[in-house]
Protein backbone atom coordinates (compact mmCIF):
# COMPACT_ATOMS: atom_id res chain seq x y z
CA UNK A 1 0.00 0.00 0.00
CA UNK A 2 1.42 3.44 -0.87
CA UNK A 3 1.94 6.02 1.91
CA UNK A 4 -0.82 9.16 2.09
CA UNK A 5 1.09 12.14 0.64
CA UNK A 6 0.36 14.55 3.03
CA UNK A 7 0.60 17.69 0.29
CA UNK A 8 -1.87 15.49 -1.95
CA UNK A 9 -3.94 15.56 0.99
CA UNK A 10 -3.79 19.07 1.47
CA UNK A 11 -3.95 20.14 -2.22
CA UNK A 12 -7.38 18.12 -2.35
CA UNK A 13 -8.60 20.38 0.70
CA UNK A 14 -7.60 23.09 -0.57
CA UNK A 15 -9.88 22.54 -4.06
CA UNK A 16 -12.66 21.28 -1.74
CA UNK A 17 -13.00 24.55 0.21
CA UNK A 18 -12.35 26.63 -2.95
CA UNK A 19 -15.36 24.43 -4.76
CA UNK A 20 -17.70 25.70 -1.88
CA UNK A 21 -16.27 29.04 -1.27
CA UNK A 22 -14.34 28.63 1.87
CA UNK A 23 -10.96 29.60 0.97
CA UNK A 24 -9.40 31.96 3.02
CA UNK A 25 -6.89 34.37 2.71
CA UNK A 26 -4.78 37.45 4.95
CA UNK A 27 -5.56 40.39 4.30
CA UNK A 28 -2.55 43.20 4.34
CA UNK A 29 -3.16 46.29 6.83
CA UNK A 30 -0.89 48.68 5.54
CA UNK A 31 -1.62 51.36 8.15
CA UNK A 32 -4.22 51.95 11.01
CA UNK A 33 -5.60 55.51 12.31
CA UNK A 34 -8.21 54.87 14.66
CA UNK A 35 -11.29 53.61 12.74
CA UNK A 36 -9.24 54.02 9.53
CA UNK A 37 -7.02 51.58 7.55
CA UNK A 38 -5.47 50.86 4.45
CA UNK A 39 -5.54 47.84 3.31
CA UNK A 40 -3.47 46.76 0.36
CA UNK A 41 -3.56 50.56 -1.49
CA UNK A 42 -7.20 51.06 -0.24
CA UNK A 43 -8.84 53.29 2.14
CA UNK A 44 -11.45 51.80 4.44
CA UNK A 45 -13.19 52.39 7.51
CA UNK A 46 -12.93 49.67 9.52
CA UNK A 47 -16.15 47.77 10.97
CA UNK A 48 -13.99 44.56 11.55
CA UNK A 49 -12.27 45.17 14.87
CA UNK A 50 -12.44 44.46 18.22
CA UNK A 51 -10.91 47.22 19.27
CA UNK A 52 -14.24 48.18 21.34
CA UNK A 53 -13.14 51.10 23.40
CA UNK A 54 -10.55 52.43 20.48
CA UNK A 55 -7.20 51.82 23.13
CA UNK A 56 -4.84 49.84 21.08
CA UNK A 57 -3.65 53.37 19.93
CA UNK A 58 -4.44 55.55 22.62
CA UNK A 59 -1.13 57.44 23.75
CA UNK A 60 -1.52 56.65 27.10
CA UNK A 61 -1.26 52.71 26.25
CA UNK A 62 1.49 53.41 23.52
CA UNK A 63 3.26 55.29 26.30
CA UNK A 64 3.53 53.00 29.00
CA UNK A 65 4.25 50.08 26.24
CA UNK A 66 7.25 52.22 24.61
CA UNK A 67 8.41 53.25 28.32
CA UNK A 68 8.38 49.36 29.97
CA UNK A 69 10.55 48.56 26.80
CA UNK A 70 13.38 51.02 26.84
CA UNK A 71 13.39 49.99 30.65
CA UNK A 72 13.02 45.68 30.59
CA UNK A 73 13.32 45.24 27.06
CA UNK A 74 11.59 43.66 24.19
CA UNK A 75 10.99 39.64 25.50
CA UNK A 76 10.50 38.02 29.19
CA UNK A 77 13.32 36.02 28.11
CA UNK A 78 11.87 32.60 29.65
CA UNK A 79 8.91 30.61 30.79
CA UNK A 80 7.53 32.50 33.76
CA UNK A 81 8.36 29.63 35.92
CA UNK A 82 12.11 29.71 34.84
CA UNK A 83 12.70 33.42 34.62
CA UNK A 84 10.06 35.21 32.57
CA UNK A 85 7.75 36.11 35.42
CA UNK A 86 8.21 39.86 36.02
CA UNK A 87 7.11 42.71 38.19
CA UNK A 88 5.07 44.25 35.31
CA UNK A 89 3.37 41.25 35.42
CA UNK A 90 2.96 40.57 39.11
CA UNK A 91 1.53 44.20 38.94
CA UNK A 92 -1.09 43.66 36.24
CA UNK A 93 -2.30 40.34 38.11
CA UNK A 94 -2.77 42.36 41.17
CA UNK A 95 -4.60 45.03 39.69
CA UNK A 96 -6.69 42.97 37.88
CA UNK A 97 -7.71 40.66 40.75
CA UNK A 98 -8.57 43.60 42.94
CA UNK A 99 -10.24 45.37 40.25
CA UNK A 100 -13.33 42.25 40.05
CA UNK A 101 -12.86 40.97 43.29
CA UNK A 102 -11.00 37.31 42.62
CA UNK A 103 -8.51 36.24 45.08
CA UNK A 104 -5.84 35.61 42.29
CA UNK A 105 -4.72 36.43 39.13
CA UNK A 106 -2.61 34.29 35.99
CA UNK A 107 -1.01 36.20 33.37
CA UNK A 108 -1.34 34.35 29.48
CA UNK A 109 0.17 35.29 26.36
CA UNK A 110 -3.41 35.02 24.59
CA UNK A 111 -7.02 33.61 25.89
CA UNK A 112 -6.73 31.15 23.12
CA UNK A 113 -3.57 29.30 25.46
CA UNK A 114 -5.56 30.20 28.58
CA UNK A 115 -8.48 28.16 27.81
CA UNK A 116 -6.31 25.58 26.92
CA UNK A 117 -4.59 25.57 29.98
CA UNK A 118 -7.72 25.60 31.99
CA UNK A 119 -9.17 22.60 30.36
CA UNK A 120 -5.33 20.47 30.51
CA UNK A 121 -4.46 21.66 34.12
CA UNK A 122 -8.02 20.78 35.28
CA UNK A 123 -9.84 18.31 33.48
CA UNK A 124 -8.98 14.43 33.42
CA UNK A 125 -10.20 11.54 31.45
CA UNK A 126 -13.23 10.74 33.13
CA UNK A 127 -14.58 13.86 33.61
CA UNK A 128 -16.44 15.81 31.82
CA UNK A 129 -17.01 19.69 30.27
CA UNK A 130 -20.29 20.70 29.23
CA UNK A 131 -20.13 23.37 26.79
CA UNK A 132 -22.76 25.89 24.83
CA UNK A 133 -22.50 24.79 21.20
CA UNK A 134 -21.35 28.28 19.80
CA UNK A 135 -18.53 28.80 22.54
CA UNK A 136 -14.96 29.88 20.99
CA UNK A 137 -12.88 26.93 19.21
CA UNK A 138 -10.21 27.14 22.17
CA UNK A 139 -12.57 26.26 24.76
CA UNK A 140 -13.71 22.97 22.50
CA UNK A 141 -9.48 22.40 21.52
CA UNK A 142 -8.67 22.50 25.28
CA UNK A 143 -11.22 19.63 26.38
CA UNK A 144 -9.54 17.54 23.91
CA UNK A 145 -6.12 18.25 25.04
CA UNK A 146 -7.45 17.26 28.71
CA UNK A 147 -8.82 13.61 27.58
CA UNK A 148 -12.44 14.41 29.08
CA UNK A 149 -15.53 13.84 27.55
CA UNK A 150 -17.24 16.93 25.67
CA UNK A 151 -20.63 17.46 25.78
CA UNK A 152 -22.42 20.21 23.90
CA UNK A 153 -26.05 21.83 24.49
CA UNK A 154 -27.88 23.81 22.70
CA UNK A 155 -27.13 27.39 22.12
CA UNK A 156 -28.07 29.28 25.51
CA UNK A 157 -30.69 26.28 26.61
CA UNK A 158 -30.08 25.78 30.20
CA UNK A 159 -32.26 22.93 30.11
CA UNK A 160 -30.20 21.51 27.85
CA UNK A 161 -26.95 22.00 30.03
CA UNK A 162 -28.78 20.16 33.29
CA UNK A 163 -29.61 17.48 30.21
CA UNK A 164 -25.65 16.92 29.98
CA UNK A 165 -24.47 17.37 33.12
CA UNK A 166 -26.95 14.66 34.51
CA UNK A 167 -25.91 12.52 31.78
CA UNK A 168 -22.61 11.55 33.38
CA UNK A 169 -22.47 11.73 36.91
CA UNK A 170 -18.88 10.06 37.40
CA UNK A 171 -16.05 12.13 37.60
CA UNK A 172 -15.35 16.14 38.27
CA UNK A 173 -17.91 18.36 35.47
CA UNK A 174 -17.24 21.62 34.36
CA UNK A 175 -19.72 24.09 33.01
CA UNK A 176 -18.06 26.87 30.56
CA UNK A 177 -19.73 28.88 27.87
CA UNK A 178 -18.66 32.41 26.40
CA UNK A 179 -20.24 35.16 28.05
CA UNK A 180 -20.74 37.03 24.49
CA UNK A 181 -20.43 35.14 21.47
CA UNK A 182 -18.07 36.21 19.61
CA UNK A 183 -20.21 35.69 15.93
CA UNK A 184 -23.83 36.20 17.11
CA UNK A 185 -23.14 38.82 19.80
CA UNK A 186 -25.98 37.18 22.16
CA UNK A 187 -25.51 37.07 25.86
CA UNK A 188 -25.09 33.81 27.68
CA UNK A 189 -28.13 33.64 30.69
CA UNK A 190 -25.15 33.46 33.05
CA UNK A 191 -27.40 33.46 36.52
CA UNK A 192 -29.32 30.06 35.16
CA UNK A 193 -26.23 28.58 34.70
CA UNK A 194 -24.59 29.23 37.82
CA UNK A 195 -27.11 28.23 39.65
CA UNK A 196 -27.12 25.05 37.43
CA UNK A 197 -23.53 24.32 37.86
CA UNK A 198 -23.60 24.99 41.88
CA UNK A 199 -26.95 22.65 42.05
CA UNK A 200 -24.61 19.51 39.88
CA UNK A 201 -21.18 20.74 41.69
CA UNK A 202 -19.69 21.35 38.77
CA UNK A 203 -17.04 23.98 38.04
CA UNK A 204 -18.48 27.00 36.27
CA UNK A 205 -16.36 28.94 34.07
CA UNK A 206 -16.81 31.98 31.84
CA UNK A 207 -14.67 33.44 29.06
CA UNK A 208 -15.95 37.39 28.87
CA UNK A 209 -13.89 37.73 25.82
CA UNK A 210 -15.99 40.61 24.30
CA UNK A 211 -17.93 41.68 27.54
CA UNK A 212 -15.15 42.86 29.87
CA UNK A 213 -14.48 46.64 29.71
CA UNK A 214 -17.54 47.53 27.30
CA UNK A 215 -20.20 46.61 29.67
CA UNK A 216 -21.15 46.85 33.45
CA UNK A 217 -19.75 49.25 35.93
CA UNK A 218 -16.14 50.62 35.49
CA UNK A 219 -16.30 47.55 32.34
CA UNK A 220 -16.30 45.02 34.77
CA UNK A 221 -17.85 42.89 32.07
CA UNK A 222 -20.87 40.25 32.00
CA UNK A 223 -20.18 39.28 35.47
CA UNK A 224 -20.74 42.41 36.78
CA UNK A 225 -24.17 43.27 35.07
CA UNK A 226 -25.40 39.95 36.33
CA UNK A 227 -24.27 40.89 39.96
CA UNK A 228 -22.14 37.58 40.28
CA UNK A 229 -18.82 36.62 41.21
CA UNK A 230 -16.23 34.34 42.63
CA UNK A 231 -18.74 32.58 44.73
CA UNK A 232 -20.93 31.52 41.65
CA UNK A 233 -18.05 31.59 39.02
CA UNK A 234 -14.92 30.47 40.67
CA UNK A 235 -13.21 30.52 37.10
CA UNK A 236 -13.12 33.74 35.05
CA UNK A 237 -11.24 34.35 31.58
CA UNK A 238 -10.44 38.43 31.11
CA UNK A 239 -8.81 38.11 27.01
CA UNK A 240 -7.01 41.88 26.87
CA UNK A 241 -7.43 41.44 22.81
CA UNK A 242 -9.93 43.26 22.32
CA UNK A 243 -11.91 46.51 24.34
CA UNK A 244 -8.23 46.64 26.22
CA UNK A 245 -6.52 47.45 22.70
CA UNK A 246 -3.55 45.06 23.41
CA UNK A 247 -2.41 41.16 24.19
CA UNK A 248 -2.87 38.46 26.47
CA UNK A 249 -5.08 37.23 29.11
CA UNK A 250 -6.23 37.29 32.81
CA UNK A 251 -7.23 34.33 34.33
CA UNK A 252 -9.15 34.79 37.88
CA UNK A 253 -9.72 32.46 39.89
CA UNK A 254 -9.35 30.96 43.61
CA UNK A 255 -5.68 30.68 45.26
CA UNK A 256 -6.01 26.54 44.77
CA UNK A 257 -7.37 26.97 41.37
CA UNK A 258 -5.08 29.40 39.82
CA UNK A 259 -1.96 27.84 41.87
CA UNK A 260 -2.57 24.45 40.24
CA UNK A 261 -3.05 25.59 36.56
CA UNK A 262 0.12 27.45 37.32
CA UNK A 263 1.85 24.51 38.50
CA UNK A 264 0.79 21.75 35.97
CA UNK A 265 -1.02 23.54 33.21
CA UNK A 266 1.19 22.57 29.87
CA UNK A 267 0.37 25.59 28.36
CA UNK A 268 1.86 27.38 31.13
CA UNK A 269 4.59 25.89 31.94
CA UNK A 270 5.68 25.20 28.30
CA UNK A 271 5.77 28.71 26.53
CA UNK A 272 7.54 32.43 26.87
CA UNK A 273 5.96 34.53 29.36
CA UNK A 274 4.21 37.58 27.94
CA UNK A 275 6.53 40.86 27.02
CA UNK A 276 6.38 42.80 30.43
CA UNK A 277 5.98 45.90 28.65
CA UNK A 278 2.75 44.57 27.43
CA UNK A 279 1.77 44.10 30.68
CA UNK A 280 2.66 47.55 31.75
CA UNK A 281 0.43 48.88 28.80
CA UNK A 282 -2.55 46.97 29.83
CA UNK A 283 -2.14 48.41 32.98
CA UNK A 284 -2.25 51.41 31.05
CA UNK A 285 -5.45 50.43 29.32
CA UNK A 286 -7.21 49.10 33.18
CA UNK A 287 -7.00 52.58 34.05
CA UNK A 288 -8.73 53.49 30.91
CA UNK A 289 -11.38 50.95 31.14
CA UNK A 290 -12.20 51.95 34.96
CA UNK A 291 -12.20 55.93 34.60
CA UNK A 292 -13.65 57.07 31.29
CA UNK A 293 -17.36 55.80 30.94
CA UNK A 294 -17.81 57.82 28.46
CA UNK A 295 -16.37 55.48 25.82
CA UNK A 296 -18.82 52.57 26.79
CA UNK A 297 -21.92 55.36 26.66
CA UNK A 298 -20.37 55.95 23.12
CA UNK A 299 -20.43 52.27 21.74
CA UNK A 300 -23.96 51.96 23.29
CA UNK A 301 -25.15 54.91 21.41
CA UNK A 302 -23.37 53.89 18.30
CA UNK A 303 -25.44 50.54 18.67
CA UNK A 304 -28.33 51.19 19.16
CA UNK A 305 -28.19 53.77 16.44
CA UNK A 306 -26.86 51.09 14.28
CA UNK A 307 -29.74 48.86 14.99
CA UNK A 308 -32.82 51.22 14.44
CA UNK A 309 -30.72 52.60 11.04
CA UNK A 310 -30.74 48.33 10.21
CA UNK A 311 -34.07 48.16 11.06
CA UNK A 312 -35.81 50.62 9.22
CA UNK A 313 -33.14 49.59 5.97
CA UNK A 314 -34.09 45.76 5.84
CA UNK A 315 -30.94 44.82 6.99
CA UNK A 316 -31.32 41.41 8.76
CA UNK A 317 -29.35 41.64 12.14
CA UNK A 318 -29.28 38.65 14.81
CA UNK A 319 -30.72 40.23 18.64
CA UNK A 320 -27.64 41.50 19.73
CA UNK A 321 -27.61 44.22 21.68
CA UNK A 322 -23.46 43.90 21.91
CA UNK A 323 -20.91 45.55 20.02
CA UNK A 324 -21.05 42.86 17.58
CA UNK A 325 -23.62 42.95 15.26
CA UNK A 326 -24.14 40.07 13.29
CA UNK A 327 -25.29 40.31 9.42
CA UNK A 328 -27.02 36.61 8.51
CA UNK A 329 -27.24 36.32 4.72
CA UNK A 330 -26.78 32.15 4.91
CA UNK A 331 -25.02 31.49 1.64
CA UNK A 332 -21.39 31.61 1.65
CA UNK A 333 -20.70 33.35 -1.64
CA UNK A 334 -23.64 35.63 -0.66
CA UNK A 335 -21.91 36.82 2.13
CA UNK A 336 -18.47 36.88 -0.10
CA UNK A 337 -19.79 39.29 -2.47
CA UNK A 338 -22.00 41.26 -0.04
CA UNK A 339 -18.41 41.64 1.88
CA UNK A 340 -16.52 42.60 -1.66
CA UNK A 341 -19.64 45.67 -2.48
CA UNK A 342 -19.07 47.46 1.02
CA UNK A 343 -14.75 47.34 0.21
CA UNK A 344 -15.95 48.83 -2.82
CA UNK A 345 -17.89 51.77 -0.81
CA UNK A 346 -15.06 52.06 1.28
CA UNK A 347 -15.95 49.97 4.46
CA UNK A 348 -13.83 46.93 5.65
CA UNK A 349 -16.43 44.51 6.83
CA UNK A 350 -15.30 40.58 7.25
CA UNK A 351 -18.02 37.72 6.13
CA UNK A 352 -18.00 35.16 7.82
CA UNK A 353 -18.41 31.29 6.91
CA UNK A 354 -18.11 27.83 7.55
CA UNK A 355 -16.02 26.46 9.87
CA UNK A 356 -16.47 29.68 12.31
CA UNK A 357 -20.20 29.64 12.20
CA UNK A 358 -22.83 26.56 11.27
CA UNK A 359 -23.10 25.31 7.84
CA UNK A 360 -26.00 27.53 5.95
CA UNK A 361 -25.20 30.74 8.53
CA UNK A 362 -22.55 32.70 6.61
CA UNK A 363 -22.96 36.38 7.52
CA UNK A 364 -21.37 40.18 7.64
CA UNK A 365 -20.08 40.70 11.09
CA UNK A 366 -20.10 44.40 11.56
CA UNK A 367 -18.40 45.34 14.69
CA UNK A 368 -18.69 48.46 16.46
CA UNK A 369 -16.19 50.88 18.14
CA UNK A 370 -16.16 54.51 20.31
CA UNK A 371 -14.06 55.63 17.62
CA UNK A 372 -16.53 55.78 14.55
CA UNK A 373 -18.89 58.70 14.08
CA UNK A 374 -22.77 58.48 13.59
CA UNK A 375 -22.67 59.67 9.97
CA UNK A 376 -19.85 56.61 9.37
CA UNK A 377 -22.68 54.01 10.76
CA UNK A 378 -25.05 55.67 8.78
CA UNK A 379 -23.36 55.39 5.43
CA UNK A 380 -22.50 51.79 6.54
CA UNK A 381 -26.20 51.04 6.67
CA UNK A 382 -26.83 52.20 3.48
CA UNK A 383 -24.16 50.42 1.96
CA UNK A 384 -25.39 47.42 3.98
CA UNK A 385 -29.13 48.01 2.20
CA UNK A 386 -27.96 47.86 -1.40
CA UNK A 387 -24.96 45.30 -1.01
CA UNK A 388 -27.21 42.61 1.04
CA UNK A 389 -30.16 43.05 -1.53
CA UNK A 390 -29.20 40.53 -3.81
CA UNK A 391 -28.77 38.11 -1.29
CA UNK A 392 -32.06 38.79 0.57
CA UNK A 393 -33.58 38.48 -2.97
CA UNK A 394 -32.51 34.94 -3.38
CA UNK A 395 -33.56 33.47 -0.08
CA UNK A 396 -37.21 35.19 -0.41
Amino acid sequence: MTRLSLTDRVVAARLERAAHGLSRSRRLIESRDGVHVRVEGRDLVNFSSNDYLGLSQHLDVVSALQEASAWHGVGSTASALVCGHHAEHAALEREVATWMGYPAALYFGSGYLANMAVMQGLLIEGDACVQDKLNHACLIDGVRLSGATLKRYPHRDVEGALRQLLGQREGAAMLATDAVFSMDGDMAPLRDLALLARSQNATFYVDDAHGIGVIGPEGRGSLAINSLGPREVPLLLLPMGKAFGGQGAMLLGTEALIGHIAETSRPYLFTTAPAPAMAAAMRASLRLVRSESGRRAKLASLVARFRRSAARAGVPLLESFTAIQPVLLGDNAAAMAASKALENKGFLVGAIRPPTVPDGQARLRVTLTALHEDHQVDDLVAALAKACKPALHARA
